[in-house]
């Protein structure tokens, strides 16, 4: 509701960016006490979650770009304006994944647990991410129906969202659903079954929250393949989907945890 969150001269402290950045640190300090806890050397695990987050931030802000050619066309230098919002989550899951597989093995270390150490960190940081997401006004929700309690509507003129109109919070929906996963996951982070359960727990779970989340979205520029009836979201979403459940099976005989 609140893009800018403090200016002083030229300085300015965006609440998005602002948001990114405490949701990393949490999501670090629980990577760095599950490291110690699980005997693996938490400091390489940091280095490797800082490369994860670059990796992360860039695959999320290409396919964003990507979605807007013609604005960017126009305004080039706002290519590298992150901190004001602009993130496609799952450009950043998959750059974010690459660069764990990638930087894990050239560490030496082992990937999949790796990975089941810094998802809850994910979920947390994409809670965050999202909060983040609804003070800058980005990702916004189609007009809700009249009487909608929890409706919003936005009025801050920097704001992406437009304004004086009551809004579904599509934003916090998201943010919800990233705090169900989170919770989730934590509940089982000591029950795995097998090496990458976490992971896949994720990505199935994620998978259908943004599917549902995606109903009530009223941004465009998100992109459509079946326009109006299927986003890029909800059409990846199919696809991350069913790959979890392959994932499911294949790890859970090859990677199985013994009690």
């Amino acid at each position: 509701m609140h893009p800018l969150l403090l200016k002083i001269g030229f300085l300015k402290l965006h609440t998005y960016g602002l948001m990114i950045v405490i949701g990393f640190l949490f999501g670090l300090y629980l990577i760095y006490q599950e490291s110690k806890r699980q005997g693996m050397d938490p400091d390489r695990v940091v280095d490797l979650s800082f490369l994860g987050l670059g990796f992360g931030l860039l695959g999320g802000r290409i396919v964003y770009i990507l979605t807007r050619l013609d604005y960017f066309g126009q305004h080039p230098l706002e290519i590298f304006y992150f901190w004001e919002g602009g993130l496609v989550f799952y450009g950043g899951f998959v750059g974010g994944a690459l660069a764990f597989w990638y930087f894990s093995r050239k560490y030496k270390l082992p990937t999949l647990k790796v990975m089941d150490i810094a998802t809850p960190s994910l979920a947390i940081a994409h809670f965050f991410g999202r909060l983040g997401c609804f003070s800058a006004g980005c990702c916004y929700g189609k007009a809700a129906p009249p009487g909608l309690p929890w409706a919003v509507t936005f009025s801050d003129p920097l704001s992406l969202a437009p304004p004086g109109i009551p809004l579904h919070p599509t934003q916090l929906y998201d943010a919800l659903n990233a705090l169900i996963i989170f919770s989730v996951l934590m509940f089982f982070r000591r029950r795995e079954k097998f090496t990458g359960q976490l992971l896949v727990i994720y990505l199935l779970m994620y998978s259908v929250g943004r599917s549902i989340v995606e109903i009530y979205r009223g941004d465009s520029i998100r992109g459509f393949v079946i326009d109006p009836y299927l986003s890029t979201s909800q059409f990846i979403s199919i696809f991350a989907f069913a790959f979890g459940i392959y994932l499911w099976f294949k790890w859970s005989k090859m990677y199985p945890i013994k009690t």
